[in-house]
Order: structure tokens, then sequence, then C-alpha cells
């Protein structure tokens, strides 16, 4: 199940494509991020894209394929390729992937291991 939240905490559960369009035209001062989560039983670890605006208008995005290896980030000027992502992403497409460069930022979330000494 899909579940879409803004940074208000509003949640929609089974989010349209006009509830996506609608929660990213309505990021602002105040509401300026966004989760689109992928809920099942039967997925192990965390399935997301989030976006943010950011205070220069720009928008940065994340996702997470399962696990903080899988761990990706880009920004865009374009709310059109924004919302391309996030319906791409909703519908388990992966050629949404393909109008950004992404950097593997996976590292930053990983524990750090521990020394044997």
């Amino acid at each position: 199940m899909l579940i879409a939240t803004n940074a208000r905490g509003h949640t929609v559960k089974r989010p349209s494509k006009p509830a996506i369009g609608r929660m990213l035209a309505n990021l602002s001062r105040g509401n300026e991020h966004m989760v689109i989560e992928r809920q099942d039983v039967d997925l192990v670890g965390d399935w997301y894209l989030q976006v943010l605006l950011r205070e220069n208008n720009t928008y940065q995005l994340e996702y997470r394929d399962g696990v903080a290896a899988e761990h990706y980030r880009t920004r865009t000027v374009s709310q059109e390729k924004v919302l391309r992502a996030l319906l791409g992403w909703a519908t388990g497409a992966t050629e949404w992937r393909d109008d950004f460069m992404w950097n593997d930022i996976g590292a930053e979330f990983e524990k750090p291991r521990r020394s044997a000494l």
C-alpha cells in the first residue's frame, strides 16, 4: 500500500495521481516536503521517494530501495520532472530515474562498524 505524507502531517493512503500532484503543488514554506512510502507485509526495509522544496526553489529528491546502501539523491528545478518521478515511482516503474543524475548517498546512512579491539 502507498502512503503519502507532507510536512504538516497530512496523510493520504493509496494516493491517486491528482492527490500526488496536489501535494507536490502545495509544497511551500512550512510545508516543504512530502514522502511517498510503499508499505507491504511482504516488503522488507524502507521503500520511499521523498521531495524537499529548498529555500532557493529547487527540488531535492531522495529515494531508498529497501536498505541504507540503496539510497540516492538528486536536485532539479523542474516541478514537472518531480511529478513524473513521483507518479512513476508510485506505479512501480523505473524509467523515471533516467531523468536525473543520481548521487549514491547510502554510505551516509549505514551504521559505523565497531572496531574488533
